[in-house]
């Protein structure tokens, strides 16, 4: 289009611009594009009934089943103790003592019963030599009393011989240490040489075969949590590491210093990457919940009255968004239960919401019909 320059043209075109007369020269036409205001694109969620878990999330450490610190049962100068790291079975002597005094003392104690089952022989074959004479009346029945007290006190000697005898065996067997189930050799306490006291730890004997996670649990929870609750374990050390479980105990009293009570969880560690004292992040299953209309957290907006969310009203022509207020249930990770205020077949804004207000029409990208558990939508 060609404007003049001078007079009136300009003028024309001045006003033109205003929003003024037609700038157009008389018998020429000139096209404005229209300016047409594009929707919002948003995502939506169509609601069905699903199941929710409420989970309670709180913080554990790693056990063993089976950790024992053994200790010495006498006194005496270690003589061998098994290797750090060493595989033992259940019997296999871990340490041992100097056993020089306990085994002289125990073959006294077998002379001693020796000696005693001799005197008792001799006491035996004098009461029968004795019993023919006083029932024919050749030995007085003080004469005849005397050999049944020598008899007796014999098998007397015999019982405190063989008596003596067991306490040198036992003692003997306190200067050996013994593994009280398969594991392995964790940790020494003396070495070689060194003298020790009854009751004087020795060696640790650990298995890691089976492990346990310990958890202090609020006390506001003892009514959801029993033996069999279903728990899902993280460990911090093990990235991408996932176990899950069952309660194995969970305590019956209350811990009056934090008000929690104590839960154990037991799990399969045959592969041995779980070690004591590492830290666990404990899920447990608090309750289950079957056929609950679920939303993103992201997706519900807070505002002075309460809780709401848009939702797509297909009645309109073309899709307007509707907000709607809600009541809000239990809510785990992103994911949220409306209790009220929506029902199976609405359709939520799940991503956009935040850029439209009510009535305002949009435009639908994408849709989705579930959840996964961690609260993202997925197409099926």
């Amino acid at each position: 289009m060609r404007i003049s320059t001078g007079g009136c043209w300009a003028l024309a075109a001045v006003l033109a611009a205003c929003g003024g007369a037609d700038s157009t020269t008389p018998g020429e036409e000139t096209t404005v594009p229209d300016e047409q205001s594009t929707s919002p694109r948003v995502e939506t969620l169509v609601l069905a009934p699903d199941e929710f878990v409420d989970m309670i999330e709180i913080t554990g450490t790693v056990e063993s089943v089976n950790d024992a610190t053994l200790s010495a049962e006498s006194a005496g100068t270690v003589e061998m103790i098994a290797s750090l790291g060493q595989s033992v079975r259940r019997g296999t002597v871990v340490a041992r003592l100097d056993q020089g005094l306990a085994d002289a003392a125990l073959e006294q104690a077998e002379g001693l019963v020796d000696n005693a089952a001799a005197s008792l022989a001799l006491a035996e074959d004098s009461f029968k030599r004795m019993e023919p004479l006083y029932q024919d009346s050749i030995i007085s029945a003080l004469e005849f009393q005397e050999v049944r007290t020598r008899l007796e006190q014999a098998r007397a000697t015999v019982r405190q011989a063989e008596a003596q005898r067991s306490q040198a065996r036992e003692q003997l067997g306190s200067t050996v240490i013994t593994a009280p189930f398969a594991g392995t050799v964790e940790e020494h306490f003396v070495e070689v040489g060194e003298q020790v006291a009854p009751g004087s730890d020795v060696i640790r004997v650990v298995d890691t075969r089976r492990v346990k996670i310990a958890v202090g649990v609020a006390e506001r929870y003892a009514g959801d949590i029993e033996t069999g609750t279903e728990v899902v374990l993280n460990f911090h050390a093990l990235s991408n590491i996932e176990r899950s479980g069952r309660v194995t105990f969970a305590g019956n009293s209350i811990n009056p210093s934090n008000r929690t009570f104590t839960i154990e969880v037991e799990v399969s560690n045959e592969d041995g990457r779980l070690k004591p004292e590492m830290i666990a992040d404990v899920r447990i299953a608090r309750q289950r919940l079957d056929s609950m209309l679920i939303v993103p957290r992201s997706a519900v907006v807070r505002g002075e009255a309460g809780y709401s969310v848009y939702v797509v009203d297909r009645g309109a022509s073309p899709p307007v968004a509707r907000r709607l207020d809600v009541s809000l249930g239990p809510m785990y990770a992103e994911r949220v239960i409306v209790e009220s205020g929506l029902s199976t077949g609405d359709e939520v804004i799940v991503l956009g919401h935040n850029t439209i207000t009510e009535g305002v029409a949009v435009d639908i990208a994408a849709q989705y019909h579930r959840l996964d558990k961690d609260g993202i939508p997925v197409a099926n």
